[in-house]
């Protein structure tokens, strides 16, 4: 039955697809240039590098969704690529660069990175890590934009480490947090949908401008970054304790 379906897609559509799932193993390669750039001390070039296996990330689900990509290339499993990519780029990038630089305390600083990938292999591997209503269940392995804050407000190294195993004790939480790029049942409002998601790119912009100004900084720009990140959170929390279906039957 499969050879007869795929005898049915079109070349274009096989092309599309491997293309997509090739634009998603990228991540990957890109990721490992963010590791030659910790390695050699460049740590701006590899905050840039993160930035754009984010967004690789962002897209390329919905690429795959547009085209219907596991009927047009059955035989690769995308979820598992995309989990593979994301536990590198999310998890094992910022962690090695936790391990060369002073973002932590030297003594505790390989039992703090053991944490972090610890908890998020266990973010990851969990059945429900993405919920049946598009959410992440626990603090969803943003190792990569926590590290880039860490290094932007330049606190201490105690500070940096108690927020840290903080998160990494949050991804054992299930709080629902919002998936960026799957907004079917954050709102029956399409046009709060399409909010977030301009806000969201606005957030991305805000956070490119003040890794572009850095050492500099520009309160706007710092307002804009933290501000949404506050609002993910708010949404999350409420969108955990009041799921959609609940609270529409309340209205």
């Amino acid at each position: 039955m499969a050879n007869v379906y795929l005898a049915r897609v079109s070349l274009l559509h096989r092309v599309l697809g491997w293309s997509i799932h090739a634009f998603t193993a990228c991540g990957a390669f890109v990721g490992l240039l963010a590791l030659l750039a910790i390695y050699q001390q460049n740590f701006i070039l590899a905050f840039w590098l993160m930035g754009a296996t984010i967004v690789i990330d962002a897209v390329d689900g919905m690429f795959a969704r547009a085209i219907k990509i596991k009927e047009v290339v059955p035989e690769v499993d995308g979820a598992l690529l995309d989990n593979i990519v994301d536990f590198f780029t999310y998890t094992i990038v910022p962690c090695f660069f936790l391990l060369v630089t002073n973002l932590l305390p030297a003594y505790w600083r390989v039992l703090c990175v053991m944490a972090i990938t610890f908890a998020s292999a266990y973010q990851f591997t969990q059945v429900d890590a993405k919920t049946s209503d598009h959410f992440f269940k626990g603090f969803p392995s943003y190792w990569n934009i926590a590290v880039f804050y860490l290094f932007f407000w330049q606190m201490s190294k105690s500070a940096n480490m108690i927020i840290l195993l903080s998160l990494a004790v949050l991804s054992f939480v299930p709080i629902k947090y919002i998936y960026p790029s799957r907004l079917d049942y954050l709102t029956n409002n399409k046009y709060l949908r399409l909010t977030m998601v301009a806000i969201t790119v606005i957030w991305g912009a805000a956070t490119s401008g003040l890794l572009w100004l850095y050492p500099e900084s520009n309160h706007f720009l710092v307002a804009l970054s933290l501000g949404y990140c506050l609002l993910y959170i708010g949404i999350s929390l409420y969108r955990t304790w009041v799921p959609l279906r609940l609270a529409f039957s309340q209205e």
